[in-house]
Order: structure tokens, then sequence, then C-alpha cells
């Protein structure tokens, strides 16, 4: 396993920074594996691979929170084309205009302080 001594959330967050998505690849699966782990689900393998997403994906599920004392906002999930689901949210719009089926673009959102940065997304425009 290359690179065993950093953690697979070390090395996630290493990606954000580089304002990449990353996300594993099991072989002995055939498909995407997320959230970042040792070893693959169900096969028990440890023969995942890093990968790039591409950052396209559709929001599969939405919901709206009204937090108290604080701004209203969207977490969704989000089907990734490269085969994973992942809880994010969609920024740039009201959140009670994310809707199920809407085409979304990554981008990292990196809060102030000494937080790790997080992936969020955008709407797409004309549905790319």
């Amino acid at each position: 396993m290359p690179n065993a001594a950093e953690s697979p959330l070390a090395t996630y967050i290493a990606h954000l920074k580089r304002g990449e998505l990353g996300y594993q690849f099991s072989p002995s699966l055939g498909h995407a594996v997320f959230y970042p782990r040792v070893i693959a689900p169900k096969t028990g393998a440890a023969d995942l691979e890093w990968r790039v997403s591409n950052g396209l994906g559709t929001v599969h599920a939405t919901t709206v929170v009204h937090a108290q004392g604080g701004a209203t906002h969207n977490v969704c999930l989000v089907d990734v084309d490269e085969g994973f689901r992942m809880m994010s949210r969609v920024e740039d719009i009201e959140p009670t205009r994310v809707t199920i089926g809407m085409r979304v673009k990554f981008r990292v959102h990196t809060p102030e302080g000494d937080e790790d940065p997080y992936p969020v997304f955008t709407p797409v425009e004309n549905g790319q």
C-alpha cells in the first residue's frame, strides 16, 4: 500500500488542499469507495487506489436547515459521476432552490482559522 504511514483521511485532506476531490477505487470491488478507508468494504482487500474526481455530480437528496440564530443552509447528498455518494451542501444559490436532479460542480471551502478544508458544490450552468 503506497504511503501507508499517512492515514486515508490525511490523504483526502491533502487532495482538498490542492483543490481536488480525491476518492478511492477498489479493483476487487470494481467501483469507487467513499469515505476514505484503509481496506475495501465487503472484500477486506487492501487494494484501494487514490483517484481524482472530475468534480461533477447530481443532487440525490436535499433538505433545508433553519439553524437557530444562524443562516439557513441546505444539506444534500450528491451522486458524484465517478460512482460514489457524499454528503455536502450547494452554495451560491438559495437553499430552497436546490433540487433533486440538479447538476453540481465541486469546489473546496476553506474555513477561517486552522480548520481543514471541506468539499461543497455549486450549481452547474445549463446542466453540463
